[in-house]
C-alpha cells in the first residue's frame, strides 16, 4: 500500500464511504476546507469492503455502489484515497492505534470525523473529550463536520428497500444506480414487442425493491422490471430487466449501467400477455415524462 511519508503533511479521515452521500460530501468538504487553509494535502482511508463483511459477515449490509465506483467519486473531490486491505488485524486497531498510523503512514497532522463518527474498535466507547485528547497525544488535531440529520448510508438503503427512489436520490444527491453484465433470459420481452435488457448484477449490491421504475441507461429513457415475472409463472427467480426506450441494438455481454428516477407501479400478475403488453405500453409513456431529477454527478433479452 502506497504511503505518503515523508512526502506533504496531510488532514485524513476515516471510513467507509458507502454510496458517497451527502453527508459524506460534507464531510468531504470540511477537509478540503482544512487542507485548502493550513496548506495540508486532504486524504480519504477507506477500506476494501464493508468492515461487517470481516467483522461480522452476517450482519454485513448490501452495498449501495462497487469499490470502484466509490473510489472514482472520492477521487472526483480532490482528495488523495488510500484503500485499506480490511482483515481482522486492521479490525483490531484501538482509535489511539488508528491515530498513530495515520500520523505514521499518511504524515497526518490533523484529522476530520463526522459529527458521529469513532474509529477503532473502541471508538464507540469514546467520549468526544478522551477521543480529543488521545489525539493530541500523537500531535493530531481533531476537526468535527457539521451534522446532516436522517441522511445515513442506512437510511438509503431502508428507502431502497420501500421502492422509495426520490428519497433515496434525495440523500445520494445524484441518482441511485446498478450496474451488471446483460445475459439472456426469457426473451418474453422480444415476444411482445418490447425487447429488455436482462442484468447480471453483483449479489453484494443492494437492489431496490420489486417493482416498476423510471429509469435510464445507455443514455435512454428506460422502464426498468425488478421481480418475479407472475404473469408467466409462480417461482420465478428475481430478475432485472430494463426495456431502453428508443434503443435499436445487441447489448448482449456488454456492462449496462442503469439510473433509477422514481417507481412507477408495484409489480402485478395480469391475465394475459395482451394486458400485461398494454400496460407496458401505459408504463413507456410515464418513464418518458420530464423528471425533476437531476443526472448523477463527479458522481437484453
Amino acid at each position: 500500500m502506497e504511503n505518503i511519508k515523508d512526502a506533504e503533511k496531510s488532514v485524513v479521515t476515516v471510513g467507509t464511504f458507502d454510496g458517497v452521500h451527502r453527508g459524506h460530501k460534507i464531510v468531504l468538504e470540511t477537509l478540503k476546507d482544512y487542507a485548502l487553509r493550513n496548506g495540508l494535502q486532504p486524504a480519504v482511508v477507506t477500506f476494501d469492503r464493508h468492515p461487517l463483511e470481516t467483522v461480522a459477515p452476517s450482519r454485513a449490509p448490501r452495498l449501495l455502489q462497487s469499490v470502484r465506483e466509490r473510489d472514482d467519486i472520492l477521487k472526483r473531490y480532490g482528495v488523495k484515497v488510500y484503500e485499506v486491505e480490511f482483515t481482522p488485524e486492521v479490525s483490531g486497531l484501538t482509535a489511539k492505534e488508528w491515530m498513530e498510523k495515520m500520523a505514521r503512514d499518511y504524515n497526518a497532522v490533523a484529522i476530520v470525523t463526522g459529527y458521529d463518527n469513532r474509529f477503532g474498535r473502541d471508538g464507540h466507547t469514546l467520549s468526544h473529550e478522551i477521543f480529543t485528547a488521545q489525539a493530541r497525544e500523537i500531535g493530531l488535531d481533531v476537526v468535527a463536520a457539521p451534522e446532516l440529520p436522517g441522511i445515513c448510508s442506512s437510511a438509503i438503503r431502508k428507502a431502497l428497500g420501500e421502492g422509495d427512489i426520490e428519497a433515496a436520490n434525495e440523500m445520494l444527491g445524484r441518482r441511485y444506480g446498478i450496474e451488471g453484465e446483460v445475459v439472456k433470459g426469457r426473451q418474453l420481452g422480444r415476444t411482445i414487442g418490447v425487447p429488455t435488457a436482462n442484468l447480471q448484477v453483483n449479489p453484494r449490491m443492494m437492489i431496490p425493491a420489486p417493482g416498476v421504475y423510471a429509469g435510464e441507461a445507455a443514455g435512454y429513457p428506460a422502464v426498468v422490471n425488478i421481480g418475479h415475472n407472475p404473469t408467466v409463472g409462480e417461482g420465478n427467480p428475481l430478475t432485472i430487466e430494463a426495456h431502453l426506450i428508443g434503443f435499436s441494438g445487441n447489448l448482449y455481454g456488454k456492462t449496462l449501467r442503469l439510473e433509477f428516477l422514481r417507481k412507477l407501479r408495484e409489480e402485478k400478475k395480469f391475465t394475459s400477455l395482451d394486458a400485461l403488453k398494454e400496460q407496458i405500453r401505459s408504463d413507456i409513456k410515464d418513464a418518458s415524462l420530464p423528471t425533476r431529477q437531476s443526472s448523477s454527478s463527479p458522481s437484453n433479452n
